[in-house]
């Protein structure tokens, strides 16, 4: 192709509840293990589906399967976050790629409003509590897939390192990968869901379910570094409606738009690749670089998010990053909890984020509690009771989680507890005063 970028291999558009081993969902980079036997083959351009959204993920071309690595497609390059949505504690890969001449112009809060032609995938996976050199088929875990039993696999741990698909693939699981697609009327969801034996993931709409066991760690214990047992899990891949549960950020025009992809999400160190562009010092530079990004300042952009689990950053902003990206696609003043007047992104005030604030129409999500933040008593806390709950009519976040996220959990009551001043009210069967600042 004349003018081609070769990083983006030119690309092409072609015009047109399971248990182990029936699906493993399929997250966004696993997309590329196009290959079934494991050979490698010359790196080849992304295909862009422009009509009817091909079976298989390898149809794509995202990624190959170079021994036992993933290999991304030219110009599809893995990007990370500050601060990751919780998914019951997998790992996700995320990649991104966009054709050709078009590229997203900067902005310091906003969604970045990528180009039509974009491909973004997020690929869910697992490191595997025990694994086999090489391949995971053919493995003990393969086996465990095809018994149909409860696969054990590690929780991710905040600021560990991690296997990788892109590094080997003997050492994880792949469940799902879900695309957003851009197209010219906007964004598609396509959830595709891995086979057993992870060598292709196909389109599925109806979603899945998986049952895992996370194994204990040598470090902390259980998940959450709770000094648990094992805890036995059963991982949702959402159906194709459900992705608008979260990705529906305006509910007054119903269309998805992607979640993590603004400027304070991104601006970080760029991941360590090869692949990557000379001179690309963080992750926001080497989107500039390699044209997905113009308008990019080379001084005075907003604030990055915090790193939640990084505790040499303040606190505050260690939690409001975290009910960022957690909470604040649903509650904004234009999200599908706008009714509940619980604002958490990034810009709300403390009012505005629940400081002594009613709820308006919680039920039995209240745990009987009068305020959703109660600063100084993270235990009267609204907000805290439904980040500890499992009960799917009281937890919340509602979609994306089976289990509770004890660290994130321990990060907002902690914060809550930092906080000064009284309410002036108390609340029968709980000791302590109600409490707030103001």
């Amino acid at each position: 192709m004349p003018g081609a970028d070769p990083r983006r291999g030119g690309g092409a558009v072609a015009a047109a509840g399971l248990r182990w081993p029936a699906g493993v969902t399929a997250s966004a980079l696993a997309l590329a293990v196009a290959v079934a036997g494991g050979c490698a083959r010359p790196p080849q351009g992304v295909v862009f589906h422009a009509g009817e959204a091909p079976a298989k993920l390898s149809q794509w071309n995202l990624f190959t399967r170079s021994g036992t690595r993933l290999v991304p497609s030219p110009g599809v390059l893995p990007y990370e976050l500050n601060s990751p949505l919780f998914s019951d504690h997998a790992h996700k890969l995320r990649t991104v790629w966009m054709p050709d001449g078009v590229a997203a112009p900067y902005h310091d809060s906003d969604v970045l409003d990528l180009p039509v032609g974009t491909v973004l995938s997020k690929t869910f996976y697992y490191p595997l509590a025990s694994s086999s050199e090489g391949s995971a088929e053919g493995s003990a875990e393969g086996s465990a897939r095809s018994s149909g039993a409860a696969l054990a696999v590690l929780a991710s741990r905040p600021g560990e390192p991690a296997p990788s698909p892109l590094e080997d693939l003997g050492a994880v699981v792949l469940l799902e990968t879900r695309l957003l697609v851009r197209h010219a009327d906007g964004w598609d969801a396509l959830p595709y869901v891995w086979n057993a034996e992870q060598t292709e993931a196909r389109l599925t709409m109806v979603g899945a379910a998986f049952d895992l066991e996370l194994a204990p760690t040598t470090t902390g214990g259980g998940p959450g570094g709770t000094g648990a047992d094992a805890e036995a899990l059963r991982y949702f891949v959402p159906d194709r409606n459900q992705c608008g549960g979260c990705h529906v950020t305006d509910h007054s025009s119903g269309a998805l738009q992607p979640i993590g992809i603004r400027a304070r999400h991104l601006d970080r160190a760029a991941p360590a690749s090869p692949a990557a562009p000379p001179g690309a010092a963080d992750q926001l530079t080497l989107w500039h670089l390699e044209g997905y990004l113009e308008g990019l300042p080379a001084s005075g952009r907003g604030t990055p998010a915090a790193v939640w689990w990084d505790t040499d950053q303040p606190l505050e902003s260690r939690a409001r990053a975290y009910l960022d990206i957690n909470c604040a696609h649903c509650h904004n003043p234009a999200g599908a909890a706008d009714t509940s007047g619980l604002l958490l992104d990034a810009d709300a005030g403390l009012e505005a984020m629940g400081r002594c604030k009613p709820p308006i129409a919680a039920g039995r999500g209240t745990g009987d509690r009068r305020f959703s933040i109660v600063p100084g008593d993270a235990e009267a806390s609204i907000l805290l009771f439904r980040m500890r709950s499992r009960d799917p009519g009281v937890a919340m976040p509602e979609l994306g989680r089976s289990t509770v996220h004890h660290e994130g959990a321990a990060l907002i009551a902690e914060w809550i507890d930092s906080m000064q001043g009284d309410c002036g009210h108390t609340r029968a069967g709980v000791t302590g005063t109600l409490r707030t600042g103001g």
